[in-house]
């Protein structure tokens, strides 16, 4: 295995963590940095650095953060957003990864990257409800903007340092399952 392949293998984790959290916002950036040549893509994900694939995933990722602003919105968009964070973040994964068998391309992005992506998002969606749960909803705009903030500085950092990518991964996963442990814990104890 190359250190290229490496760097994608970790490019791809880290976007599919991201996913977790916003689908469209990891694909804005990879699709930004495929566009000005930052990342180079697979030749059959060369579109995703289109202007047309920039735009459309800029609306869809503005579009995406502003509903998770609008209570009850935000719940029904973790409900739908799961699966789509599944497939989102396999794609992400086939799209960086270089220098694989199809075959172990696909294996490692359905796994790492689809499997990353649903278990972060299936965390996030459960502390969101716990928020809503625990707080009337009045505590989801904070959970919106850490969700929000921590898919751009995933997303940057897997692009530009993706090494430093997996250690985030670890740590992220770490702390969604402590905050999903805690909430869980509130919840037994209010019922």
């Amino acid at each position: 295995m190359t250190i290229e392949t490496i760097l994608s293998i970790c490019l791809g984790i880290g976007l599919a963590a991201s996913v977790g959290f916003r689908v469209f916002l990891p694909l804005f950036a990879l699709s930004l940095a495929a566009y000005f040549n930052v990342w180079e893509l697979n030749e059959s994900w060369s579109w995703i650095g289109g202007t047309t694939a920039v735009i459309t995933f800029g609306i869809a990722t503005l579009v995406e953060i502003l509903a998770y602003y609008i209570p009850v919105v935000d719940n029904v968009l973790d409900a739908i957003a799961i699966p789509l964070a599944t497939i989102a973040g396999t794609a992400v994964m086939v799209s960086t990864v270089a220098d694989l068998s199809p075959v172990i391309t696909w294996a490692l992005a359905i796994i790492a990257g689809g499997g990353t992506a649903a278990a972060i998002k299936s965390s996030v969606g459960a502390t969101r409800l716990g928020s809503t749960v625990s707080t009337a909803g009045i505590g989801n705009p904070v959970v919106s903007t850490v969700e929000t903030g921590t898919s751009i500085v995933m997303s940057i950092v897997s692009i530009f340092l993706p090494v430093l990518a997996i250690i985030l991964v670890m740590f992220i996963c770490y702390i969604v399952f402590k905050l999903y442990k805690k909430l869980k814990s509130k919840q037994s104890k209010s019922s």
